[in-house]
């Protein structure tokens, strides 16, 4: 696979997303990943020039370093609790647009910005549309969970059908800790058939803060393909 074509299908949805999307004194929630930084990139540039006056709220460390380094304005939740925007990547895309996401870590506060945005846009390249979830991303769904209930709920999600491993750090022994403190489990399901029930079923279990399955949230989608042009999808 072309890694050129790749990041010019990511560059061309994040641009084509904030040019129909963004307006004049917006409210944006800025998100994650490798996709997000050509969507803040191509936000500054139209602030600059248009002098939008827009206000950004960071779903995690690395967005908050992306709005400060564009010289955009950073705001938080606790300012603006109702945001006009929401825009961000995603793990895998399936047909009824629902998305898993938290492959950086951060789905809480994401799913926290988004539930929170009159529109939530998703931009991603060609490699993660499915029919279903879990047929191209198969890394587990992140769940997000409080330390001490690692074991029960390993033996929980197992009991589902799931096969969770506990996400290492990178740069250090043990485990990988989220912004909010906690240990995040990669379940992997295999094809998902309903996400909307498992999604239930996982945030019922005491210990479980979120998942990284995002259900009934997104407005559009943003599909860069190996051409260059850009598909849409809406809800």
């Amino acid at each position: 696979m072309n890694e050129n074509e790749i990041e010019l299908s990511k560059k061309n949805a994040a641009e084509r997303a904030v040019e129909e999307n963004v307006q004049k004194n917006m409210v944006l929630g800025i998100g994650s990943g490798s996709t997000v930084v050509y969507a803040v990139s191509k936000i500054a540039e139209m602030n600059k020039t248009e002098n939008l006056n827009l206000k950004c709220i960071p779903t995690s460390f690395q967005s908050r370093q992306l709005i400060l380094e564009n010289g955009l304005e950073l705001v938080s939740l606790h300012q603006y609790p109702e945001i006009d925007l929401d825009i961000d990547g995603a793990d895998e895309i399936d047909k009824k647009l629902n998305v898993i996401k938290g492959g950086g870590g951060c789905l809480v506060q994401e799913k926290i910005i988004a539930s929170n945005s009159k529109e939530f846009v998703i931009i991603v390249d060609f490699r993660k549309e499915s029919e279903k979830l879990g047929e191209k991303w198969n890394k587990g769904i992140p769940i997000e969970i409080i330390p001490i209930a690692h074991m029960p709920l390993s033996k929980k999600m197992s009991k589902l059908g799931g096969k969770p491993i506990l996400r290492l750090a990178k740069a250090k022994l043990g485990p990988l800790i989220t912004d909010n403190g906690n240990f995040i489990l990669d379940v992997d399901f295999g094809t998902i058939e309903n996400p909307s029930v498992l999604n239930e079923k996982l945030r019922a279990f005491p210990g479980v803060v979120d998942t990284g399955l995002f259900i009934g949230l997104v407005s559009k989608v943003y599909i860069g393909q190996k051409d260059g042009s850009v598909i849409v999808l809406k809800k």
